[in-house]
């Protein structure tokens, strides 16, 4: 096995003061950086001046454990050397080349992944993220089987591209959903918030299932293409599905002769502490997106694995779509590097065997002493705390998708945790741990630490 521990040395994590030069990237970024889900007037992003390993700093020099992986990207960390010298030589051997031809790190890139999905799934199409990753899987669902409809779930967010901010499920679609895009959304499992009044694992799994069925069915099944799920759904809320769960629907989708699609752009590459989470329920699906961890995020890669049956579908028949930069040799370059680096250095097993004996228990210890923990839930490096008002009622410690004034208490819990030198990942009435996989025990330490004292803010909170 692999030594888990990191191999390279942190060179720059003594931030050195620059508030001039702060003031001058944040002065040009607030005149002309036009920022996603923002409204714009109202956001004060941070000036970054450098970032190694787990941690970044600002220009001031405050340096910041960040538990975030960037937007759960940053699988390897920060300025990993391997795959920095990588993009470097790619750079200057190919900086770039049209998709139609054979590229070496295309061609590589792909050879690797396909040795790493389940299954069969051994045709990789490349995309430039996750998003379109998920435009293209639906695209290909809908002309394998020549049906209209795809069924996703309420917790859930594939993309904001058009297709795939209507397919996903929580508030960021709302502004954006036509109501035309030929989906349909039914309830997946989620036990402690169950829509089911199911009482046990066993009872949520069934009943979801049945749910889907019976969605299935008043849909018309001669109608739908796919159904998309994310392995374990990320921003929504990272809820591991129960056992059974995902083959049921694997199961379903046969019945019915549907497309699965298993959404891994979030879970993917070493999240879970497998190399994909559907590793973990032995599912196969027909086709799987991936994005983000693939490179640790270093050139923007994504792109759909894809079965044989489906890619049997366009060997004689084109299939109707591409993207300029498919496959680039820069981000092909660093995703070579980056899977290289994570079987070179354990990495995958670091997340699986960290968060067994790190980060599980110690969230399971923080929520005994902190009355605002009302679920800890994970795997992996890939953890959530559901923070309530109170544990009896599981009254969220905000109103769903709060803004303002009611989302006070978490604002509140945010700004305890920077203080403390953490970067959390902050989504409603949660706060998710999903630092990089290459965290160390002793960081990981670190910001249990500081979210402990983060979370005595959010227990004032609580009645």
């Amino acid at each position: 096995m692999p030594s888990a521990s990191r191999t390279f040395t942190l060179t720059g994590m003594t931030p050195q003061p620059s508030p001039e030069a702060g003031a001058a990237v944040k002065a040009a970024d607030r005149a002309h950086v036009f920022h996603s889900w923002s409204a714009q007037d109202l956001i004060d992003p941070l000036a970054v001046a450098g970032a190694e390993g787990s941690y970044f700093w600002d220009y001031d020099g405050t340096r910041y454990l960040d538990f975030t992986s960037g937007l759960v990207f940053t699988n390897i960390g920060y300025q990993h050397p391997k795959v920095v010298a990588a993009i470097q030589e790619q750079a200057a051997k190919l900086t770039t080349f049209a998709p139609a031809f054979a590229v070496e790190a295309r061609s590589e890139a792909a050879r690797l992944i396909a040795e790493r999905t389940p299954g069969d799934l051994d045709k990789i199409f490349f995309t430039n993220g996750g998003a379109d990753a998920v435009e293209h899987a639906v695209r290909m669902a809908r002309l394998h089987t020549g049906r209209p409809k795809v069924l996703s779930a309420y917790r859930s967010y594939h993309g904001g591209t058009q297709q795939a901010v209507n397919i996903t499920g929580d508030p960021r679609r709302w502004a954006n959903d036509s109501g035309s895009n030929g989906v349909a959304r039914f309830w997946a499992p989620f036990l402690y918030r169950s829509r089911f009044y199911s009482e046990t694992e066993e009872q949520e799994c069934a009943r979801a299932l049945e749910h889907l069925e019976t969605t299935i069915a008043f849909e018309g099944p001669g109608t739908i293409a796919a159904i998309i799920l994310e392995t374990i759904p990320g921003t929504a809320g990272i809820m591991v599905p129960p056992p059974g769960y995902l083959a049921g629907v694997r199961e379903l989708c046969d019945k019915y002769g549907i497309v699965f699609i298993l959404d891994e752009v979030m879970a993917g590459f070493g999240r879970t502490g497998e190399w994909f989470a559907a590793d973990l329920f032995g599912v196969v699906p027909d086709l799987m997106t991936f994005a983000k961890g693939v490179n640790s995020g270093y050139v923007p890669l994504g792109g759909v694995a894809i079965s044989a049956q489906i890619a049997e579908t366009f060997g004689k028949r084109p299939y109707p779509g591409g993207l300029t930069y498919s496959g680039h040799p820069l981000a092909c370059a660093a995703a070579v590097a980056t899977i290289n680096v994570m079987a070179e250095e354990g990495v995958v097993d670091n997340a699986r065997r960290l968060g067994e004996s790190v980060v599980g228990p110690g969230l399971a210890e923080l929520a005994a002493r902190h009355p605002s923990v009302g679920e800890v839930r994970g795997v992996g490096m890939f953890w959530a705390l559901e923070l309530v008002r109170s544990r009896e009622t599981r009254e969220p410690l905000v109103p769903y998708n709060a803004t303002g004034e009611a989302n006070a208490p978490m604002a509140a819990f945010t700004a305890a945790a920077k203080r403390h030198g953490l970067w959390p990942f902050v989504n409603m009435n949660r706060t998710h741990v999903a630092p990089p996989c290459t965290a160390t025990e002793a960081e990981l330490k670190e910001g249990l630490a500081a979210l402990d004292a983060a979370l005595t803010v959010a227990d004032e909170h609580t009645v």
